[in-house]
């Protein structure tokens, strides 16, 4: 359903799916430079059909895009400090809603999206047991990351080089981080969004399946 969070006493649309029995762990979904598109929402409902309470908010307060072009001028004018504040206020919304069920919650997130899901994992890692990304990649003390964590990428990713990938997996297990990393062959970016004509149902379908798993078995 629809939604307004408060995010510096200002209204912010989101979007919350609570699972048929009410209550379930919280997990919060970061959307991609595209904006809270249905495709978003739809997830939420999957997630929320698995179990999970689901929370995606607008990072960008309005706009959202559907090509490449207007993705990119959304992102060169975002507010990051906006951005960020938008991440942690949808994040004590969801520890504190009645149907969130769980201590600490979880946080998936897509390209732009992902970088958001690392600073918060690693911003309060006491406050999250799971992080997955997708096709998205940060910097941070990952030493600090208490969450375990589940990445999705191609090795031939344009806009993702495998290089940086795998820098910030040598990185994340150096430290110490719970971290499993899959890679889908020959894949674009965007390869799990249905609405993107990148998607490619077969991989979507393969790491649907291990993200419902992993988030069951850490949350």
């Amino acid at each position: 359903m629809d939604i307004q969070i408060q995010v510096n006493n200002q209204p912010v649309k989101a979007y919350l799916a609570i699972p048929a029995s009410g209550k379930g762990p919280g997990v919060l979904v970061l959307h991609a430079w595209w904006g809270l598109k249905p495709f978003i929402k739809q997830l939420c409902d999957r997630l929320a059909e698995q179990g999970f309470v689901a929370l995606a908010p607008d990072l960008y307060h309005g706009p959202s895009a559907n090509t490449i072009d207007k993705a990119q001028a959304l992102v060169d004018n975002a507010d990051w400090d906006k951005v960020g504040a938008t991440v942690m206020a949808a994040k004590d919304f969801l520890l504190a809603h009645p149907a969130n069920s769980a201590e600490k919650i979880g946080v998936m997130g897509f390209s732009m999206g992902a970088y958001w899901t690392l600073v918060a994992a690693t911003r309060v890692p006491a406050q999250f047991a799971a992080a997955v990304v997708f096709y998205g990649v940060g910097e941070g003390d990952w030493g600090k990351m208490q969450a375990k964590f589940l990445g999705h990428f191609s090795d031939v990713d344009e806009w993702e080089p495998l290089d940086g990938i795998e820098a910030m997996q040598k990185d994340m297990l150096a430290a110490g981080a719970n971290a499993t990393f899959h890679i889908y062959p020959g894949l674009p970016h965007w390869f799990f969004e249905s609405d993107r004509p990148e998607y490619n149902p077969a991989a979507a379908q393969l790491a649907w399946e291990r993200t419902v798993s992993f988030l069951q078995d850490n949350l």
